[in-house]
């Protein structure tokens, strides 16, 4: 007697786990497909109408600073309802007050958006084109890859197009500060497992943006992880449709571009 289990049993063995783990499979990717649907279900909060995509923040006569957001829902400011709350407003008070980086000045800060609610990287050539209508601006901020992993869009391929995004900026003399795909795994308007998964691969995206865009010659700004803990912590910094950030979320968002996005603006002022 060896201990060996002989082979009918060993077969049956195989057999039962096989099933198991197929079952389990099977279940784990019905909870995922139902998750899914009840996230897609769900009612989103959409874009104040009298929200304003542009206005000028700071002193009148004070060095003027030409700020553009691009991307997605978060580039309108979706989730609140006063321009001053949006990421863009908040960073251009910050700017427009010298904050971020010392010796800066106040500064008169003209304030647009070309940012569209849904966008994935794909449609930032369109947004590129019209952020360069008129008066250049010189410093872009660009929002976008939520939707780009909530769709499993493949990171290279969503990566390739904000890195050529931000070359054609950066041709047209612009500084570009890219804030890359934030923490979905703080998002609470979809439920676990699937939080998780879409957390997995906003990391996957936010990693190839940051190789992209800086090959471009642009800044990059890792959301995920200098504000996804607070997101974590805080149920406050969204909004409550539970996905996209309040008020005081996107003040987190603003604080951690905004070393980025003046060191831009200095570069900027000094071409």
């Amino acid at each position: 007697m060896t201990g060996s289990i002989p082979r009918p049993a060993a077969a049956r063995i195989g057999r039962t786990a096989a099933m198991t783990l197929l079952a389990g499979t099977v279940s784990g990717a019905a909870v995922l497909a139902g998750e899914a649907v009840l996230a897609g279900a769900r009612r989103y909060v959409q874009p104040e109408p009298g929200l304003a995509l542009r206005c000028e923040v700071g002193p009148a006569g004070a060095p003027a600073l030409r700020l553009v957001l691009l991307g997605d829902s978060a580039a309108l400011g979706v989730g609140v309802a006063r321009v001053e709350d949006t990421p863009g407003g908040q960073l251009a008070r910050l700017l427009a007050e010298g904050v971020g980086r010392a010796g800066a000045g106040r500064r008169r800060v003209h304030l647009s958006s070309v940012g569209v609610v849904g966008s994935r990287s794909t449609d930032l050539a369109t947004q590129v084109a019209r952020a360069l209508l008129g008066t250049r601006p010189d410093v872009a901020v660009i929002l976008v890859g939520a939707a780009d992993a909530a769709g499993l869009r493949r990171p290279a391929e969503a990566a390739g197009h904000l890195g050529a995004a931000v070359r054609r900026l950066r041709a047209a003399r612009v500084q570009v500060v890219v804030g890359t795909c934030p923490d979905l795994g703080a998002v609470r308007a979809i439920a676990p497992p699937l939080r998780q998964l879409a957390g997995w691969f906003g990391r996957r995206t936010a990693a190839a943006q940051a190789q992209a865009v800086r090959a471009a010659g642009g800044a990059v700004v890792d959301l995920a992880a200098e504000t996804g803990p607070v997101f974590r912590a805080d149920a406050g910094t969204l909004c409550p449709d539970g996905y996209h950030p309040s008020a005081d979320g996107y003040r987190v968002w603003a604080h951690a571009l905004l070393p980025a996005v003046a060191e831009a603006a200095a570069v900027a002022s000094r071409s």
